[in-house]
């Protein structure tokens, strides 16, 4: 039954759409009822002249008039009216089926999101051939563009937690927010998950969508959309670059995989400080990632548990804590470094522990030559984040400055150096004494 703090708040944009919704929300109500939980039905209309309002508190349902016009307006102010710690969206029209919200309840622990789709295996669309050719052009080409883990990505029968729209900056007004939404949703961590559910068209009354203006709205989002998608910031950045379709991009990040992991002991207590979302963390569940972007972490919950967003430079860890201490790509970002990382690196480290450390070598022409390149093919990438310059000469003296022993060093094509090092002190245990 409904109540003031809820379970689970359905929100249902329409205009002009009283006769779908007189035979929608009794279904709507009896398959609520059948979850045992406290739900609430809110539908936001934009100024019909059907007799809406009527039918909605005849039905039991909270009834909000919202004269900003828009699909994606009427979404957003339905859940800031929304009392319940899970949204559900869904469309006025009877192409929703009510019975299918079970399965979307069902699934809200596996995932932030969990969309009703049409295009996962047992999904089904009965759609004019026209619009599903068109649905599914758009779909595919968002979906592979913006390398989406989602198949679906138009479908507004969706279950939100209610937290996916706390702090999210979203601008679009019309149906193009379900592509903003799930796109500022995943970059911020969130789990999406599909459904497969039959997708009925609407039995009366005309669809709000103009083809030709979602279309145009479409090209726009993608273009806004990739960038931020293609960013250095965004969660999977590094995981996707190991994938690379760019041949350099692709060499690079597996060669530095392939240093790392040959540098870093096996099996023994590790940390990964500014591990980002790199297959190195994921290939070492053993090993605690520390990283100041929440985002990256949530992103590698999937594959790794022991997961802490930190400060490299002020460590949350006792004096000798590790056996194996990793930092890649890092030590470039902090503005006069002066060692500070290194520091802190060696405090966390046990004697006899495993250093392995990597940055940009600036003593030679290859790594500013890339660095230039890069900036230009990818500005949005990492090349403009490095303030702090070292050089092999430079790093090497700092390391030996605080006693290690350098017992390897590596390169990416003589521009990315990576040193294995040793602290002074008693040899850490093997992984057969651990």
């Amino acid at each position: 039954m409904p109540a003031e703090v809820c379970d689970i708040s359905v929100v249902i944009p329409s205009l002009n759409e009283a006769a779908n919704l007189y035979r929608l929300l009794p279904k709507l109500k009896e398959a609520l009822d059948n979850l045992h939980i406290a739900w609430e039905i809110i539908v936001v209309d934009g100024d019909s002249t059907d007799g809406t309002p009527a039918v909605v508190e005849n039905a039991g349902a909270r009834y909000i008039n919202e004269t900003r016009r828009g699909y994606g307006t009427a979404i957003l102010r339905g859940v800031t009216e929304a009392r319940g710690e899970f949204v559900l969206t869904m469309d006025a029209d009877m192409s929703h089926p009510a019975e299918f919200v079970q399965q979307l309840w069902s699934a809200r622990t596996e995932a932030d999101i969990v969309i009703g789709s049409r295009y996962v295996p047992g999904g089904h669309a009965d759609q004019p051939w026209f619009r599903a050719m068109l649905s599914r052009i758009l779909n595919g080409f968002f979906g592979y563009g913006l390398a989406m883990p989602v198949k679906d990505m138009s479908s507004g029968f969706r279950l939100y937690r209610r937290s996916v729209f706390r702090n999210i900056d979203l601008t679009f007004t019309n149906f193009v927010i379900l592509i903003e939404i799930l796109l500022k949703a995943f970059a911020r961590g969130a789990r999406i998950k599909e459904a497969p559910f039959h997708y009925k068209p609407r039995q009366s009354g005309n669809s709000h969508a103009r083809i030709i203006k979602f279309g145009v709205d479409y090209l726009r989002l993608f273009h806004r959309m990739w960038r931020i998608r293609n960013s250095v910031d965004f969660p999977d950045y590094d995981e996707r670059a190991f994938d690379s379709r760019i041949p350099l991009q692709k060499y690079w990040q597996r060669k530095r995989y392939d240093i790392i992991m040959r540098f870093t002991p096996k099996f023994v207590s590790t940390v990964d400080v500014g591990c980002g979302s790199s297959h190195i963390l994921a290939d070492l569940p053993h090993a605690i990632g520390v990283d100041m972007r929440h985002e990256k972490l949530s992103y590698m919950r999937k594959s790794n548990k022991l997961l802490l967003q930190a400060n490299g430079l002020q460590l949350p860890f006792p004096d000798d804590s590790f056996d194996c201490a990793i930092s890649s790509e890092v030590i470039e970002h902090i503005p006069e470094e002066n060692g500070k990382l290194i520091d802190e690196l060696t405090r966390v480290l046990k004697p006899g522990g495993t250093l392995v450390l990597g940055t940009p070598d600036y003593g030679g022409w290859q790594w500013p030559l890339i660095e230039k390149a890069y900036a230009l093919a990818a500005p949005s990438a990492y090349a403009d984040e490095h303030v702090t310059h070292y050089t092999y000469d430079s790093l090497r003296k700092a390391l030996l400055e605080r006693g290690y022993e350098i017992t390897a060093h590596d390169y990416i094509c003589k521009a990315e150096l990576i040193f294995q090092a040793t602290k002074p002190g008693k040899s850490a245990p093997s992984s057969n004494e651990i």
